[in-house]
């Protein structure tokens, strides 16, 4: 998909997706900041409005429903705050779910010193930046920009760029106004979505699963289900994206949500 190229509204396309979905069992995958709250300057005031809660709620009594975040897996359980939901924190590092279900890649435990070390030198390099916000999770760190100054964003790339040198265990991906410094192995938002519908029995021809994100890190997730299932990607402006459907905000991911749970 080339950048700038229009896909089709997901709402526009609500009764090709849903008759998609007709006799087959749903399994619905999604991101927090950006899709089921608007995305804000600090990740503390992101919080999950009622009308939304209760929609996602609804739409868990007929199908298995996770929420695949870069938080860290008690943060956005917590925010969410839906015991029957799977979650899968720090780009699914950490997964935990009802009955036991649970998931900690063992080379993100390996890695946690590393990120304790990048963790100090970015604290260090970065506490003169105005705007910088160093967030640490489990298995990995945030670096926001958000708040800085344009030109000061070199100074924060740079920052990222020395810590990550020093350790080859580590890798820098990019999301919205965003560095993070994470584990490197072969694991990902769509590795995560993989195994979850292996763990969960939900590989079959008659499950459908959706990923509905806006963040570059879910793009992972839309690849992994090209072919398969559904992506619908949240957009604020054109980019190029493998999801095969677009919504514009988290109030449009609502309505696309509740028309999900009517189908089941």
């Amino acid at each position: 998909m080339s950048v700038g190229q229009p896909i089709p509204s997901a709402l526009d396309r609500i009764a090709e997706i849903t008759a998609r979905a007709h006799a087959k069992r749903l399994a619905v995958f999604l991101d927090y900041d950006g899709t089921l709250t608007p995305i804000v300057d600090r990740p503390e005031d992101a919080v999950m409005g009622e009308q939304m809660r209760a929609t996602v709620a609804r739409l868990a009594t007929g199908c298995m429903v996770a929420v695949v975040s870069g938080r860290d897996l008690p943060d956005v359980r917590e925010r969410v705050g839906i015991a029957s939901l799977v979650y899968a924190g720090s780009h699914g590092f950490d997964i935990a779910g009802p009955a036991g279900l649970q998931q900690i890649l063992p080379q993100a435990q390996e890695a946690v010193p590393a990120l304790d070390t990048a963790e100090r030198s970015l604290h260090a390099a970065l506490g003169s930046i105005d705007g910088a916000l160093v967030e640490r999770k489990r298995f990995t760190i945030a670096v926001h920009y958000r708040l800085v100054r344009e030109t000061d964003v070199p100074a924060v790339n740079r920052a990222v760029d020395a810590a990550l040198a020093a350790l080859p265990s580590l890798r820098k991906r990019h999301g919205k106004k965003v560095f993070e410094l994470q584990p490197d192995v072969p694991w990902d938002k769509g590795a995560a979505v993989r195994w979850l519908l292996a763990a969960l029995d939900l590989e079959g021809q008659d499950v459908l699963p959706i990923y509905v994100g806006d963040d570059l890190t879910d793009e992972d997730a839309f690849r992994a289900l090209v072919g398969r299932g559904v992506g619908v990607a949240v957009l604020d402006a054109p980019r190029a994206t493998a999801a095969g459907y677009a919504l514009r905000d988290p109030s449009e991911v609502r309505t696309f949500l509740d028309a999900l749970a009517d189908v089941r």
